[in-house]
């Protein structure tokens, strides 16, 4: 029996959706005028939530920790965006798409919320055309399409390795109609620091204006949080260095759950480690796996002679590379899913066939397609995503096989959220990366950008209306109110208490390196049980260092970065923590989560469907050095069947 409602719909799978709209509650244009919401976050989620309430006629408040919305990490996306469009007329259809994220989430997603998205992923396309999003075109005008891993059609728009920052500049277009018009209200440098609840709903914010370091309240009768996920808890990783997860913890502490903390995702096609002094780790588009090849040497001595500087990639001739994507999984080859990939390179790795001086990269080879294709198309494919690699390295990758190793890159838990996108807590929404509920156990690519437009423009419109509709009597609480009071004053106290540790001789870089070497060894691309009851021994003494040393350079007002990373840390700490809970408590491999203990003869993830076929969704215990409760929501699967994942035939 779940213990959780997640208000799934009734009827079949494909009608659900639609039955819930011809259904849902509404609001009137002259009602609508009069109920404010917050949005927090100005990616694809925010930008296009924020955009799509207001031109329905709410009062938006919309918050971006950046000097403009332009600047969320949703620019840095790269390879494309997936919808179920089939231009390419190779078998493609809804279902299918839906089937292949619930596969590629190693089934431990939601049925009723896959469906949606893959159902309304054509709207988005559409919709962004209409913006101006200037997609590839094939010759004769329509729309270009590329395979992504984990699928077998080629399903993924894509604007050359630039896909991300050019959606975002048309939710950023709608979006800024809209504060033209004055139905949204956008609030620059400002963070929000904590969420006030009234009579068991979220009804509004204190925030942070991080120039001026004033406190400000901000009233509204419901709140969606759009603020990414927490990759950068593992400090290098693919994510901007100014993401991070203050938003969704302060949702945690004051009730919300957090579902499937462990499932992070490691992405195969980034740019390697090259040195302890790197504040951030630079992706390379899973699209290049469309035309590229990976590959390490067959013989060990070659990996050493490449290791030392000796010979570089082209010098190996072609009969002593080993393709080890093509030759384990032959019928995807170089296009399986992400945490397929990643195991396989830190498997090829681990045994000594590393190609760079750390030992730890492979190849990614382009000299095939360069001979099929010829230069100039694969560089109409890709040219800006080789730039960028040679500015970073050094190396032109038409001359020598890139080199490219496992990192850090996407979020697949997070808040959880029931159908209609609400929390645990009521009024309180989550959309994108910042909610747990399309991806599973692993996020198939070029599948975030069709998620955060799809919760934007397509869902919360609905849901959010849904939740409004009697809430139009309510009045709009006043900020001078006992609640606001006492949060801002909570969040006051934190921030003097950062500021006046006892020691106060320690960095905030520092003590997160320390923090990253921590999850990347325990709890990173492999886990086991004796290392993650150590890594949780560990993380507790890394609290006590963060409390007790860390330093804050500056004053409490005014402009104040070290502050707000402080912040930052003091929440990616508890996140930390929040993994390794739930990564030790699923015994079973599933997509990005790979327990050592439970795996194949031949080391691929083992799930154990009769004991963990279930979200897990974590409540807080009412303080940070208290060991969060679990509760569980059943996965029931009743349209497709659940099996082993091959991508072998």
């Amino acid at each position: 029996m779940s213990q959780i409602d997640s208000k799934i719909p009734e009827g079949p799978l494909a009608e659900k959706w639609t039955n819930y709209k011809a259904h849902q509650k509404l609001v009137n244009p002259a009602n609508k005028r009069k109920l404010s919401i917050i949005v927090v976050g100005t990616g694809l989620a925010g930008a296009s939530a924020a955009a799509s309430l207001g031109e329905m006629g709410f009062h938006v408040i919309n918050f971006c920790i950046q000097d403009s919305p332009r600047r969320a990490h949703s620019i840095a996306a790269q390879g494309g965006i997936n919808a179920a469009k089939n231009y390419q007329n190779d078998g493609d259809c809804v279902y299918r798409l839906f089937y292949d994220t619930i596969k590629g989430g190693d089934y431990r997603a939601r049925e009723a919320n896959v469906y949606r998205l893959a159902e309304v992923s054509a709207n988005i396309i559409d919709q962004c055309v209409a913006q101006g999003v200037p997609f590839a075109r094939e010759y004769g005008g329509m729309l270009a399409n590329r395979s992504f891993g984990g699928v077998q059609v080629s399903r993924t728009f894509y604007a050359k390795g630039q896909t991300g920052q050019q959606l975002l500049l048309g939710a950023y277009s709608s979006l800024m109609k809209e504060v033209n018009r004055g139905t949204v209200e956008l609030h620059t440098r400002t963070e929000m620091e904590d969420i006030v609840i009234i009579d068991g709903r979220a009804r509004g914010i204190i925030a942070k204006n991080l120039v001026t370091g004033k406190l400000e309240r901000y009233s509204a009768h419901a709140v969606c949080l759009a603020t990414g996920g927490y990759g950068n808890t593992y400090f290098l990783s693919t994510n901007a260095m100014g993401c991070n997860c203050t938003a969704a913890l302060q949702a945690y502490r004051k009730g919300a759950y957090f579902a499937n903390p462990c499932f992070v995702q490691i992405h195969p096609t980034c740019i390697p480690v090259h040195g302890d002094k790197q504040s951030k780790l630079t992706l390379m588009s899973e699209s290049l796996r469309n035309d590229g090849r990976i590959w390490v040497p067959k013989k060990l001595e070659d990996a050493k002679k490449l290791q030392r500087g000796e010979i570089k990639g082209r010098d190996i001739p072609e009969e002593d590379r080993d393709y080890y994507l093509e030759r384990r999984y032959p019928a995807f080859g170089n296009l399986v899913p992400r945490d397929v990939a990643s195991r396989a390179a830190k498997e090829r790795t681990d045994k000594g066939y590393g190609v760079n001086n750390t030992g730890l990269a492979v190849f990614l080879d382009f000299s095939e397609a360069f001979q099929r294709l010829g230069r100039d198309v694969v560089d109409q494919r890709y040219g800006n995503l080789f730039d960028m690699y040679q500015e970073i390295t050094d190396v032109d990758p038409h001359d020598n096989p890139m080199m490219i190793f496992p990192a850090i890159h996407y979020t697949m838990g997070g808040l959880w959220v029931d159908y209609e996108l609400q929390t645990s807590i009521k009024g309180l929404f989550a959309l994108g990366e910042c909610n747990f509920s399309d991806h599973g156990a692993n996020r198939l690519g070029a599948s975030a950008l069709m998620q955060g437009l799809s919760d934007g423009y397509f869902v919360i419109p609905y849901t959010l209306q849904n939740y409004l509709s009697d809430q139009i009597t309510v009045p709009l609480y006043s900020t001078d109110r006992p609640e606001f009071e006492e949060a801002e004053k909570g969040v006051e106290a934190e921030m003097q208490r950062l500021m006046n540790t006892k020691f106060h001789d320690q960095s905030v870089d520092s003590i997160h390196k320390k923090l990253y070497g921590i999850m990347w060894n325990y709890v990173g691309m492999a886990r086991n049980k004796e290392g993650l009851e150590k890594a949780l021994k560990m993380l507790k003494d890394i609290r006590v260092e963060f409390d007790e040393h860390v330093r804050i350079p500056g004053s409490r007002e005014g402009l104040n970065v070290e502050l707000d990373k402080a912040i930052h840390l003091r929440d990616f700490i508890t996140m930390g923590e929040l993994i390794a809970y739930d990564a030790l408590n699923r015994n079973e491999s599933c997509g990005g989560h790979f327990r050592e203990e439970s795996q194949t003869e031949d080391g691929e993830a083992k799930r154990d469907d009769e004991n963990y076929m279930y979200v897990a969704c974590w409540k807080y215990n009412g303080s940070d050095e208290t060991a969060p409760e679990l509760l569980k929501e059943d996965l029931n699967y009743q349209y497709i069947k659940v099996q082993t994942r091959n991508y072998k035939s």
